[in-house]
């Protein structure tokens, strides 16, 4: 059985492979895809970062058809302006280049937000899966919070930031929260309340326009899809759609219990932020707050309960398979951030330990 659309937008960088700094050639590269790539790339805030979108999918194998697709056209292009296309989440060296593009919306950004918009460049991972009923999909937005941080955690590819390891498995997580409109979602009762809270968002100057609600779990602008916001860019297509399936079984499973009439998970707004400082500190490495029982836990234990919380809707889809075999490949191999600490340990640089982000 064919489940809900599912689509996904993945950032990259674009580094220096020999000094691992960002490279401000994201034009270049853009010009240099082949027009069909050219077709699902847009531009970034910073111009060492280039993004690629999918089309909308129905299945787990054509979703990987398409970013494994996007990554090798984008790392050709790379390459042929002397980068190297880096799936990671956070500027691990630094940016020597902090000028914005010349689009009305970019422009605007720094006079706003001063120092938080001169930042180096954050890579994320967005995970569309397709709600076309609003009501519903504001409700699968609150329902989806207790999940969010072992998200978080599952996608962690950051640990590196000015040359350093920052004790953190995804610093892009803390990097980011200087937004204003940035965080958890809140768990509103209808659209019309997500629509004036977003009207008040934008009339107290937290946001120039809607496109800047950063919740983790919002509704997208463009397309009839919740938008899951919260990860950093996997290091590799694998990881990308494991956890792709998993969130568009979750979403699926989530909005069953919305329709059954369950009681919709209440957790304090601190709990929530504790959580997600945890997963972003932590990874899969160590013990993360469960939101639903409000204990410490090891991680894998988290990750094993969403799966089979997920079981029924991934066996439907006929995802069942390819999710769990690629949850037990990064079980053994760990997350971005400890494949990428682990390189440290051995080469004893970070320029080198990036290259296991390269593509």
């Amino acid at each position: 059985m064919t489940g809900p659309t599912v689509g996904v937008e993945e950032e990259f960088l674009l580094l220096d492979p020999d000094t691992g700094a960002n490279l401000p050639v994201a034009d270049l590269v853009r010009a240099g895809l082949p027009g069909w790539a050219r077709e699902h790339t847009r531009e970034e805030f910073r111009r060492s970062m280039l993004e690629m979108v999918t089309p909308v999918c129905t299945g787990l194998g054509e979703l990987t058809g398409h970013l494994e697709r996007h990554r090798e056209a984008a790392a050709t292009a790379a390459r042929a302006f002397g980068a190297r296309l880096a799936a990671i989440g956070a500027t691990p060296v630094r940016e020597p280049d902090l000028d914005v593009p010349k689009g009305e919306r970019y422009q605007l950004m720094p006079d706003r937000f001063g120092r938080i918009a001169a930042e180096p460049a954050l890579c994320g991972m967005h995970v569309h899966v397709g709600v076309p009923d609003r009501e519903l999909a504001v409700r699968v937005c609150g329902r989806l919070r207790v999940w969010m941080p072992l998200v978080q955690a599952m996608t962690a590819n950051s640990p590196f930031f000015d040359g350093a390891d920052t004790g953190h498995a995804s610093w892009r997580a803390v990097q980011i929260q200087r937004w204003p409109s940035l965080g958890p979602t809140p768990v509103l009762a209808d659209a019309a309340a997500y629509d004036a809270l977003v009207a008040g968002l934008l009339e107290s100057g937290a946001m120039i326009d809607s496109g800047m609600v950063f919740w983790y779990a919002r509704l997208s602008g463009r397309y009839p899809t919740v938008e899951i916001r919260v990860g950093d860019v996997c290091l590799t297509a694998r990881d990308a759609v494991a956890v792709a399936g998993l969130l568009r079984a979750l979403v699926v499973t989530v909005s069953e219990e919305e329709r059954a009439g369950a009681p919709m998970p209440d957790v304090p707004d601190p709990l929530v932020d504790a959580a997600h400082w945890r997963a972003a500190r932590e990874g899969l490495e160590g013990d993360l707050f469960d939101l639903r029982t409000g204990r410490a836990r090891p991680a894998w234990e988290l990750v094993d309960d969403l799966v089979t919380a997920v079981t029924p809707a991934l066996d439907r889809h006929g995802d069942l398979a390819l999710v769990r075999d690629s949850l037990s490949a990064l079980r053994a191999s760990g997350t971005g951030a400890a494949r990428q600490r682990a390189l440290l340990r051995t080469t004893g640089t970070i320029a080198e330990a990036l290259t296991s982000t390269h593509i």
